[in-house]
C-alpha cells in the first residue's frame, strides 16, 4: 500500500532506522523495504521541498534554494548525513566506494540544506559513503550557486573546510581549534 511505503520512508529519513526494522514492522522482506524507500525518495525529490511560510512554493534544485535564500534573506545550513547500507555483492566493481572513512561501514551519503528553524529545503541524491561532504556539494554545483547569488551565506561543519577556502565570506565554518602544542 502506498501510504505504508510513504510512512516507512518518512520515518526512515527522520530517524535513520535500518530497513530490517521496517521489514519486521510491516511484515515484508527487507529487500522490499529497500526498493520501496528508493522509489518514494525519488518521488519526493521530484516533488521538491515545500516552504511552510510560502504556500505553493516548491524548491526542487540547489539553484531554487539559493534563489529563495537570496530573495528572502535566509541563512542556509548545509550538512551531510550517512546511512548504513548492506554490503554490496562480492566481486562487484566499486565496492570500496561505499566504505565510509568515518564510520568504517558501508554507507550512502546525502547532503541536506536547511534553514535556521531546521526545516529541510533540499536534499541531493544518495551517493557512496566514501565521498567527502565538500566533494558532494561541489558535484551538485554549489560553486555556480555561490557565483550567481553572492549575498547568500551557508553555514557548514568542519567537513567542508575546502568550500570555506574556495568561497570566503560565503561558506562559513566554525573557527578552528588551536593546535595542542601552540603557544597561548
Amino acid at each position: 500500500m502506498f501510504v505504508d511505503r510513504l510512512v516507512a520512508t518518512l520515518i526512515h529519513l527522520r530517524h535513520d532506522l535500518p530497513h530490517s526494522v521496517f521489514a519486521l514492522l510491516f511484515g515484508v522482506d527487507r529487500s522490499t523495504v529497500t526498493r520501496d524507500i528508493g522509489e518514494i525518495r525519488r518521488l519526493l525529490a521530484e516533488r521538491g521541498c515545500a516552504v511552510p511560510d510560502r504556500p505553493g512554493l516548491r524548491l526542487r534544485t540547489l539553484a531554487d534554494v539559493f534563489a529563495y535564500a537570496h530573495a528572502e534573506g535566509v541563512e542556509l545550513w548545509l550538512d551531510a548525513t550517512e546511512v548504513q547500507v548492506r554490503r554490496p555483492a562480492a566481486g562487484r566493481g566499486g565496492c570500496r566506494a561505499f566504505v565510509s572513512g568515518k564510520k568504517k561501514q558501508n554507507t550512502m551519503k546525502a547532503t541536506v540544506i536547511a534553514d535556521r528553524q531546521g526545516r529541510t529545503l533540499w536534499t541531493d541524491a544518495l551517493r557512496p559513503g566514501r565521498m567527502r561532504d565538500a566533494t558532494a556539494a561541489r558535484n551538485e554545483g554549489i560553486a555556480v550557486c555561490f557565483q550567481h547569488f553572492p549575498g547568500v551565506e551557508v553555514l557548514l561543519d568542519d567537513g567542508c573546510l575546502g568550500l570555506r577556502r574556495d568561497h570566503p565570506g560565503k561558506a562559513i565554518t566554525p573557527p578552528r581549534k588551536p593546535n595542542k602544542v601552540a603557544f597561548p
